[in-house]
């Protein structure tokens, strides 16, 4: 009540103010949500590539079980749930199999023994 009451006491240039700084607030915030879902590209596609060369281009949404022929062994790629990883590798570091899961456009997962790299790439 109290702030009603304080409200009620504000000059007619203040309550201009009021409302033209909540007009501003709420135009930036639409004008930022419709920027944001305009520009977004939602990951579609898991690209596999092999010493340079697309082997595989496949659907991140489509659960997939693949192995993967690098130059210097064997990946196994396993797309499940959006998320792509690579669960066994034939080289000796198994850097690839420690990065974990993908889903976000731009990352990817790397064997350099097999050259082989995972890509996740955003659709149109």
């Amino acid at each position: 009540m109290a702030e009603l009451e304080h409200l009620k006491k504000l000059t007619v240039k203040q309550r201009r103010e009021l409302i033209l700084i909540a007009a501003i607030l709420v135009t930036a915030g639409l004008l930022s949500a419709v920027f944001y879902a305009g520009n977004r590209k939602a990951p579609e596609q898991v690209v596999v590539t092999v010493d340079g060369k697309t082997v595989a281009a496949l659907d991140l949404y489509k659960d997939t079980d693949m192995i993967i022929d690098g130059l210097g062994g064997t990946d196994h790629l396993v797309i499940k749930d959006g998320y792509a990883s690579i669960t066994e590798a034939s080289c000796p570091d198994k850097v690839c199999v420690r990065t974990g899961r993908i889903h976000k456009s731009g990352e990817l997962i790397v064997c350099l023994p097999n050259r082989v790299v995972v890509t996740i790439e955003g659709g149109e």
